[in-house]
């Protein structure tokens, strides 16, 4: 299934509290399970004025429903179509 990084723009982003946070886990976690087994919820990435999370979702648009539900930005969505790491730099045989 692809993934998904999805960049939501949030001033103050980096300043909120762990019950923040908390808030806005618990309102995305309510909306998938409203959704459905289909999409998921790797994880986040909190930035100064931005969040920029991790999806697996079989198309953009049930990403864009979450934010849509969830009344979360989704300021872009890129489909990821590699992922590279330290490995990827060894030789191949």
């Amino acid at each position: 299934m692809p993934k998904y990084v999805i960049e939501r723009e949030l001033p103050g982003a980096g300043k909120l509290s762990d019950a923040d946070l908390q808030a806005i886990a618990q309102q995305s976690c309510g909306v998938l399970k409203r959704l459905g087994s289909e999409i998921q919820w790797q994880h986040s990435y909190v930035t100064g004025d931005k969040i920029y999370c991790v999806y697996i979702a079989p198309n953009e648009e049930m990403v864009r429903k979450h934010a849509e539900m969830g009344g979360f930005p989704a300021n872009s969505v890129a489909k990821v179509s590699r992922v590279i790491d330290p490995t990827t730099a060894e030789a191949r045989n």
